[in-house]
C-alpha cells in the first residue's frame, strides 16, 4: 500500500470537506495525485459534505447507553435532516458509537470552542507553571503551552478526540464521514455522562469544610 503523508490528506480534507478515511483512500486510488483523489471523492459523492454544514438538522435520535453493570450511563442526542435518515440503521450506528466514545473517554465539552474562557485561563496558567519548573528557557514557553493545550483538546473535547475505534482519526472525521455517506448534515447537539455516586461524592466532600 502506498505511503500518504497525513499532511495531503489534511489538505485534501479541508479542499473538500470529506472524512479523513475517505481522503486517505482516494489518494491512494490516485497514487498521490491531488485532482484525481478529488475527482474520485466527487464521484463518490463524499466531496460536499462541507456544502451541508449549513442546512439545518432538526430530525434525529435521542440515544441512551448503560455501561459497566450500571455503573456508567450515557445519553445523546445526535440531529440529522430527514426523519428518514433518523431511522437509517447506519446513522443509527453512529450514534451508538458516539455513546461509546463518550461512555470511555469521559468527554467535558463538545468542541474546542466550547471550553470556558476562565478554564483555559487556568490551565495556561497551570501549564506556564509546570514549564517553568521543569526548567524550560522562558522563550519557548509560550510553544510549549499551546502545544500543551492542544493536547488538552484533544483529551477533553468530544469533537477533537481520537476515535476509539480507530486512534488515527477524530470524531469530527468519523462525523464528516457518515454525513459525506448519508447525504445529509449530521450534528452530535449534545451529550450528558452520569458515573454512579459521582456528585455524592463531590456533595460529600464539599460538605465537609
Amino acid at each position: 500500500m502506498m505511503q500518504i503523508d497525513a499532511k495531503n490528506v489534511k489538505i485534501l480534507r479541508e479542499k473538500t470537506g470529506a472524512g479523513m478515511m475517505d481522503c486517505k483512500k482516494a489518494l491512494v486510488e490516485a497514487e498521490g495525485n491531488e485532482a484525481k483523489a478529488i475527482t474520485i471523492l466527487r464521484e463518490k459523492g463524499l466531496a460536499a459534505a462541507a456544502r451541508r454544514s449549513g442546512r439545518a438538522a432538526n430530525e434525529g435520535v435521542i440515544e441512551a447507553y448503560i455501561h459497566l453493570g450500571g455503573k456508567v450511563g450515557v445519553l445523546v442526542e445526535v440531529n440529522c435532516e430527514t426523519d428518514f435518515v433518523a431511522r437509517n440503521e447506519e446513522f443509527r450506528s453512529f450514534v451508538r458509537q458516539i455513546c461509546l466514545q463518550v461512555a470511555a473517554a469521559n468527554p467535558q465539552y463538545m468542541s474546542k470552542d466550547d471550553v470556558p474562557a476562565e478554564i483555559l485561563n487556568q490551565e495556561r496558567s497551570i501549564l506556564r507553571a509546570q514549564a517553568l519548573n521543569e526548567g524550560k528557557p522562558e522563550k519557548i514557553v509560550e510553544k510549549i503551552i499551546e502545544g500543551r493545550i492542544e493536547k488538552f483538546y484533544k483529551e477533553n473535547c468530544l469533537l477533537q478526540q481520537a476515535y476509539i475505534r480507530d486512534q488515527e482519526i477524530t470524531i469530527k472525521d468519523l462525523l464528516a464521514a457518515i454525513a459525506a455517506k448519508i447525504g445529509e448534515n449530521i450534528v452530535i447537539r449534545r451529550f450528558t455522562r452520569y458515573v454512579v455516586g459521582e456528585d455524592l461524592v463531590d456533595e460529600a466532600s464539599g460538605s465537609e469544610g
